[in-house]
C-alpha cells in the first residue's frame, strides 16, 4: 500500500504540473492576444487566442486514441513520462517563441504548433492517469483516491493563477505584455524535470499488470464498448463545459467585460479553487459511502439552476468573482471528483485508457476546449445568454446518462 501511494503522489505532481503549464495558457490569453496576433483588433487577436485554445483542445482526443492505445500495451508509466516531456516542450517553445511584431503571422504559427503538441501530450497524459490512479486504488476508496487527479487539475491552475497575480502585482502592465508573461511557460518548463525525477520510480498498476500477463484474453464486445464510449461522453459534457467557463474563461469575462482588475480576478480564482481543492476529497469519500449516480444527478440540477444567476453576479468587484466561481466550482466538484473512479470502472482493463482516452478527451475537446471560444464570441455580439443556454442544456445531458448508467462503485476492475 505504501508503494501505491508513492505512485499516486508521482502522479499527481506530474499532473498538476502539466494543468499548470496548461491552464497557464489561459491565465495570459490577454496578453499572448496582444503580442502573437494582429494588434490593430483587439476583440479579433483575442478570439484568435481562444481558437488556438480550442485547437489544443481538439488535438486531445487523437492523443488520448495514440497514447491509450500505447498504455494500454506498454503500461501506464511509459505514457505518464512521455506525456510530461512532450507538454515541457510545448511550454518551452511558448516561453521563447518571438513576436508577431518581429516575425508577423510565423509566431501565430509557432503557437499554433505548440498548442497542438501540448494538446496531443495533455489527451494521452489525462487518459492514463484516470485510468492508473483508477486502478491503483483500492476498491473501497477509489472515489477519494480518485479525487487527486481533480485535484491536480485545480492544483496545477492555482499555481497558474497564483504566478499570474504575482506576476501583474509586481510588474507594470507594459512589462507584463512585453515579456513577464513568458515567465510561467519557461517556468513550467523547468518544473517538468523535477515530475520527471519523481515519476522515475512510480510502479505499474496490478490490474495492467495482470491483464498484461494474462494468456489469449476474450475480445472485447465492439458494442458495449460503444456504448460505453457514447455514455462517457454525455456523462462529462456537461461537466467539463461547465469547469472551463468557471475555470478557465471567467477571469477574461471579469476583466474584458466588466472591467475588473487583471490582480484582482487572478486572485480570486485562486482562493475559489482552492477551496474546491479542498472539497474534491470529502465530495470523493462520500462518493464511495453513496455511489457515483447521485453525485452526478446533483450536479446536473444545480448547475442548470444556477448558471445564469452566478454570471449576472460578477460585476467590476472582487468579491463578486470570488463568490459566484466558489459556488460554481463546488459544484462542479461534486461530480469531478469521481471521473477517474466512473471512467475507469466503465471500460476493460485492456481497452480502458483507449477508451477513456476518446471518450473524456473527445468530450473535453468539444464541449470544453471550445467554451472559451464560444463564451467570448456570444458575449461580444451580445447574446451571451446563448451560451450560459448551451452550459444548462449540456449540463442536463450529464443528469441524462446518470440516468441511464449503472452504478458502478467498488466495481472489481479485475474483471472489467
Amino acid at each position: 500500500m505504501k508503494s501505491k501511494r508513492r505512485s499516486l503522489f508521482a502522479s499527481g505532481v506530474g499532473n498538476v504540473l502539466e494543468w499548470y503549464e496548461w491552464s497557464a495558457y489561459a491565465v495570459f490569453a490577454p496578453f499572448i492576444a496582444a503580442v502573437m496576433f494582429n494588434p490593430d483588433n483587439q476583440v479579433s487577436a483575442l478570439l484568435s487566442t481562444f481558437a488556438v485554445f480550442a485547437v489544443g483542445f481538439l488535438m486531445r482526443p487523437l492523443g488520448g486514441i495514440v497514447f491509450g492505445r500505447i498504455a494500454d500495451k506498454k503500461g501506464r508509466k511509459f505514457v505518464l513520462v512521455t506525456t510530461m516531456m512532450l507538454m515541457a516542450t510545448g511550454s518551452l517553445i511558448i516561453g521563447v517563441m518571438p513576436t508577431y511584431e518581429s516575425v508577423g503571422v510565423f509566431a501565430s504559427a509557432i503557437l499554433l504548433f505548440a498548442r497542438v503538441l501540448q494538446g496531443f501530450a495533455h489527451g494521452g497524459e489525462s487518459a492514463t492517469a484516470y485510468s492508473y490512479v483508477g486502478e491503483i486504488a483500492p476498491p473501497n476508496r477509489r472515489g477519494m483516491w480518485g479525487s487527486v487527479t481533480f485535484i491536480a487539475i485545480f492544483g496545477g491552475s492555482v499555481l497558474a493563477y497564483t504566478l499570474g497575480g504575482a506576476i501583474t502585482s509586481t510588474l507594470s502592465e507594459s512589462a507584463v505584455g512585453e515579456w513577464g508573461w513568458r515567465i510561467p511557460f519557461l517556468l513550467g518548463a523547468v518544473l517538468a524535470l523535477v515530475a520527471l525525477y519523481i515519476r522515475r520510480n512510480m510502479e505499474e498498476s496490478d490490474v495492467f499488470h495482470e491483464e498484461d500477463t494474462a494468456d489469449a484474453p476474450e475480445p472485447v464486445d465492439k458494442k458495449v464498448l460503444a456504448k460505453a464510449i457514447l455514455l462517457m461522453i454525455g456523462m462529462t459534457s456537461g461537466i467539463t463545459a461547465a469547469h472551463y467557463t468557471w475555470s478557465s474563461y471567467i477571469s477574461t469575462f471579469a476583466i474584458t467585460e466588466k472591467g475588473m482588475d487583471p490582480d484582482t480576478a487572478y486572485w480570486a480564482l485562486v482562493f475559489a479553487q482552492v477551496i474546491a481543492i479542498v472539497s474534491l476529497p470529502l465530495f470523493g469519500r462520500l462518493s464511495d459511502s453513496i455511489g457515483r449516480r447521485p453525485m452526478l444527478g446533483f450536479f446536473a440540477i444545480a448547475m442548470a439552476a444556477l448558471q445564469f444567476p452566478l454570471t449576472a453576479m460578477i460585476t467590476d468587484a472582487g468579491w463578486t468573482l470570488l463568490l459566484a466561481t466558489t459556488v460554481a466550482l463546488l459544484i462542479i466538484s461534486v461530480p469531478a471528483c469521481i471521473l477517474s473512479a466512473t471512467l475507469s470502472e466503465a471500460f476493460p482493463t485492456r481497452v480502458r485508457t483507449a477508451g477513456i482516452g476518446f471518450a473524456y478527451s473527445f468530450s473535453v475537446a468539444v464541449f470544453g476546449g471550445t467554451a472559451p471560444y464560444l463564451n467570448q464570441l456570444f458575449t461580444n455580439h451580445d447574446v451571451g445568454w446563448i451560451f450560459h443556454v448551451y452550459v444548462i442544456i449540456l449540463s442536463l445531458a450529464t443528469g441524462v446518462a446518470c440516468l441511464i448508467m449503472k452504478e458502478t462503485r467498488g466495481a472489481n476492475l479485475k474483471e472489467r
